[in-house]
């Protein structure tokens, strides 16, 4: 199984996904899963791929939802995996794709070769890395399952219960032209007046729990002209709502404020991608995973981080879910590199949690 999962692991990272560009890669993995997994394939309005995957040798009749991410982060073309004292890595100037490849590979080498599993419904979204998109625009009603399993973290001992509110800020700020050598007096500089309410902002962490970022600022045309449009964009999160919401709310407030101060204007638009979530450490889906993870000598570790993940979406559609570890290093990185080891270690807890599922079933 070794070398077979290396193997479908190298090719998997050469066929390039990088976010909106899945098309290839999701049509691969449906005809993967049809011939190998005996799956019933369906790709929807969005492409997402959901795989439905019928039981072997289990009496059980519910579904278990695994979910992964087709997507890649970007330099993502022309992936050339090397593999070296059991360690895969790119060899060129790119990422390696081990997020979210590696969960793929492994979901797929613990369904292949488990000895028995209850059914799966398998979702591999779509532009995970730029929004949780795909998760997002997923029809609940194709979906059966009750609990499931995101493998998307690094670290294998991790077991992901909550998530944070993820706001999206975009502010237009218009200020007026003129002449920069001629009549800069008549212009009003939309650039001054971001970089204003730039400077007023608290950045990073704004508590133990939430944080703030400015990711895009672009202004202006030509070097001779005051700029009368600039762009910024901001984001918010939190892992309580509310705080994500004050925090949004304020931020807008400021953009606005600095803007009239100079006598620009600021068009705020605000976008909730994603709405906070918390699962109990008692759940049914964390004792299992703690379980699967202790089977192979690791220690686990509950978590709730203010990243997001496909998990925030299926909670919310009523599927009690939780985001396990699949190895990889230095994800979204061109140092990205991930032991062969570990994948087989996250495919032994993948088949732990099914052989578990099997039981209670």
């Amino acid at each position: 199984m070794r070398q077979e999962m290396t193997n479908n692991f190298c090719k998997m990272v050469q066929i390039s996904s990088e976010s909106g560009n899945e098309k290839d890669f999701v049509h691969y993995l449906k005809d993967l899963f049809t011939e190998v997994l005996q799956a019933n394939c369906v790709v929807d309005d969005f492409g997402n791929l959901i795989a439905k995957v019928p039981p072997k040798k289990s009496d059980s009749l519910e579904p278990v939802l695994f979910g992964v991410h087709a997507d890649t982060v970007k330099p993502g073309k022309g992936i050339e995996p090397v593999i070296e004292n059991g360690i895969i890595r790119s060899k060129k100037e790119t990422i390696l794709g081990a997020d979210d490849k590696a969960g793929i590979v492994e979901l797929f080498e613990a369904i292949r070769t488990a000895p028995s599993h209850p059914p799966i419904e398998i979702v591999v979204s779509r532009e995970e890395e730029t929004g949780l998109k795909g998760s997002k625009n997923i029809n609940a009603s194709a979906l059966n399952a009750k609990k499931g399993f995101v493998v998307d973290t690094d670290k294998l001992e991790d077991i992901i219960v909550g998530g944070p509110s993820y706001m999206s800020i975009k502010v237009d700020i218009t200020g007026k032209a003129a002449h920069a050598g001629m009549e800069p007096e008549k212009g009003i500089s939309s650039i001054k007046a971001a970089s204003h309410a730039i400077s007023m902002l608290k950045e990073g962490w704004i508590d133990d729990e939430t944080t703030v970022n400015v990711g895009v600022i672009k202004g202006g045309e030509v070097l001779n002209a005051v700029p009368e449009k600039t762009e910024v964009k901001v984001e918010c999160r939190s892992q309580t709502h509310e705080k994500c919401l004050g925090h949004s709310n304020l931020i807008k407030e400021i953009f606005v404020a600095a803007a009239n101060s100079v006598g620009a204007k600021a068009d705020v638009t605000m976008e909730l991608l994603i709405r906070c979530y918390r699962i109990s450490e008692d759940a049914e889906a964390v004792t299992i995973a703690k379980k699967a993870i202790g089977s192979v000598g690791l220690h686990p570790k509950v978590k709730v981080i203010c990243g997001g993940t496909d998990a925030a979406h299926y909670n919310e559609k009523g599927i009690q879910t939780v985001v396990i570890g699949m190895g990889v290093q230095s994800e979204h990185t061109k140092e990205e590199k991930i032991l062969v080891a570990d994948m087989m270690k996250g495919v032994e807890i993948i088949q732990k949690i099914l052989k578990d599922l099997c039981l209670k079933g």
